[in-house]
């Protein structure tokens, strides 16, 4: 008997082992539930979904790559111009209706007041996008161990 018996051996005291018989039939129908179940979840259903005329995609900005050396020379879209070329060519490109993105780029060796400079004429121009161009660190060799 499951809670304790009408035995006389026993005496009446309740048993201290649990009844594992039911609980692991009923594992073994969910088991057998979700086996069986499981396949239909993966089956895809088929729908018509509206045709919608959409608005074109954005066309990518235009960018435009200045370059700037160790001397703080300028070169717009690799070719050499002066800052006043650089601050006029700013002023029509933030005329523009379109502004493009400024990807700049920049020695190393650079000094940051020239880098400052170009970065606040390009905002005084109306230029609201600057993105800055790295070359990403190459991995140094390692000495072999001893």
């Amino acid at each position: 008997m499951a809670f304790g018996g009408l035995d006389k051996k026993t005496n009446g005291a309740p048993m201290a082992d649990i009844n594992m018989t039911p609980l692991i039939d009923v594992m073994l129908v969910l088991l057998v539930i979700f086996i069986i179940t499981a396949p239909l979840f993966t089956h895809a259903i088929r729908l018509d979904l509206p045709k919608v005329a959409s608005q074109p995609a954005r066309e990518t900005p235009q960018t435009i790559t200045l370059s700037i050396d160790d001397a703080g020379k300028l070169f717009w879209n690799d070719t050499p111009v002066s800052f006043d070329q650089m601050r006029a060519r700013f002023a029509d490109a933030g005329q523009a209706t379109q502004k493009p993105e400024l990807h700049l780029r920049a020695s190393s060796a650079t000094r940051y007041d020239v880098i400052a400079q170009v970065m606040g004429a390009a905002q005084q121009a109306g230029l609201e996008r600057i993105g800055f161009v790295t070359q990403p660190a190459r991995p140094q060799a390692q000495a072999p161990a001893r």
